[in-house]
């Protein structure tokens, strides 16, 4: 008999005040038999609406009926089959807005915890599960894939599986992409980013890191003197944008993406670890997506006494994910909203003393849908703050575009791409964020995936 509860079954958590100063991961999991309760939530649709909201394709009512069962080791297979990333994307996917959005039971009530069980499934595996990886027979063919993270990962490991010959060429010291350098600790321990890592290398993956192709390599090279016969861009976008006000060249005043870079890459929050970060008391966050949350949550775990998210639409409007908002307000962090600053203040000394702000009412929705926001005269004020983070996306660094002929972007930096993610130049494939600009970690891995079903295609027609 299926479990007709009507909400989810909650996931256990560290205590929010405890959490809120140390930077273990927040939520705890489930245990075997919460799984198994929230799993007989699920009535095995047999139109599988979920499937549809997962830009992987995952079949969702395949694994959770094996967790039903108790047969975890399936499971994780059973996700594995699609999925790249099972333990990274059970943890960060927007699930609430793909898969669980398309859930039956979420008519009158709840979704099912697809999210969560996929966790529960991946975690276990790590745990308890035999993890024998053959290597797959050779097809003889080499295939270059720049960028370690979400898209470059997934697409190195569906072309390993068909056998061929993978090299990842990553620009920082270490794999994993944003997943590494952008999601904090608490939210996702990069230790499972590693092991799925390893994972790739003992299927024959080589991942050379310190590699910035475009200044140590070029496109060209990859092709002409190294034997590469395609080659997968998903270098992701990690240039940062700034609002271009008064102040913003004051000490104390840094982008989301170098802090969290600091922090998560770089281990500025431990001791041991002798890098460079503002430890800011009163700090201020602009923006309102999920990297905001995460400069916000890291912030207040460095010691920060208030922080303060600043966002110029109301709470309705935020893009950031619901549990992300809740899991900060728990923690203590204060939300200016239908706020947005003008000028950030400084003392004599060149550092930054307050941020002064605008209130803003909201008009008709301009064209992502969401209410215009309208600075309402004369409501200026300033808020006292010693740090200024911004949060405002990013866009992709210009360095391979500019350094590879025939590859052309559009007006925002992003590498043109059609559905197949083919670039302008043959041969060379693009997809993530190099493609679309910041967005999620699973419509990369998505991007990834139909760029490896390209290039295979792309390889064996030239035979």
């Amino acid at each position: 008999m299926p479990n007709m509860c009507m909400t989810k079954l909650p996931m256990p958590e560290q205590d929010p005040k405890v959490r809120a100063r140390n930077f273990e991961e927040v939520s705890y999991g489930y245990t075997e038999e919460m799984a198994i309760e929230e799993a007989q939530r699920c009535l095995n649709c047999k139109h599988m609406p979920c499937v549809s909201g997962c830009p992987v394709n995952v079949q969702i009512p395949k694994f959770i009926s094996l967790i039903a069962q108790g047969k975890f080791a399936d499971a994780c297979s059973a996700i594995k089959e699609t999925s790249a990333l099972p333990a990274v994307c059970g943890r960060v996917c927007p699930q609430e807005t793909q898969c669980e959005a398309k859930c039956v039971r979420g008519i009158k009530g709840e979704p099912v915890a697809i999210g969560r069980l996929e966790r529960f499934a991946a975690d276990w595996d790590m745990k308890n599960g035999k993890h024998e990886i053959e290597k797959p027979v050779s097809n003889g063919h080499k295939v270059a894939v720049i960028g370690a993270g979400p898209a470059g990962l997934t697409c190195a490991g569906d072309l390993a599986k068909k056998g061929y010959d993978v090299t990842i060429f990553e620009a920082f010291h270490k794999a994993g992409g944003v997943l590494v350098y952008g999601i904090p600790e608490f939210r996702l321990p990069k230790a499972i980013v590693q092991k799925e890592v390893e994972g790739l290398e003992k299927m024959g993956v080589k991942v050379m890191t310190n590699m910035v192709i475009g200044k140590v390599l070029s496109i060209d090279e990859l092709v002409n003197d190294m034997g590469f016969e395609a080659v997968f861009v998903g270098s992701g976008a990690g240039l940062p944008m700034f609002m271009g006000i008064e102040g913003e060249d004051l000490v104390g005043v840094s982008s989301a993406n170098e802090f969290l870079t600091r922090i998560n890459l770089m281990k500025a929050y431990l001791d041991e670890y002798d890098t460079p970060i503002r430890k800011g008391k009163s700090v201020a966050v602009v923006g309102g997506g999920n990297v905001a949350m995460d400069a916000a949550r890291s912030a207040m775990r460095l010691g920060a006494e208030h922080v303060y998210i600043i966002y110029r639409r109301s709470e309705a409007e935020l893009p950031a994910r619901k549990e992300e908002v809740h899991h900060a307000k728990e923690e203590g962090i204060e939300f200016v909203l239908q706020t947005n600053p003008v000028k950030i203040l400084g003392d004599e000394n060149g550092n930054v003393r307050a941020i002064e702000c605008i209130k803003m009412e909201l008009g008709e929705p301009d064209a992502s849908g969401r209410r215009r926001p309208i600075p309402v005269e004369g409501s200026n004020y300033e808020i006292p703050v010693d740090t200024v983070i911004m949060s405002l996306g990013t866009s992709p660094n210009p360095l391979i575009r500019t350094t590879t002929k025939g590859l052309e972007a559009n007006k925002h930096g992003c590498l043109i791409a059609d559905e197949n993610m083919a670039t302008t130049r043959e041969g060379v494939y693009a997809g993530g964020d190099a493609v679309t600009g910041a967005a999620t970690v699973i419509l990369a891995m998505g991007a990834g995936k139909t760029a490896a079903a390209s290039i295979d295609e792309y390889i064996q027609n030239k035979k």
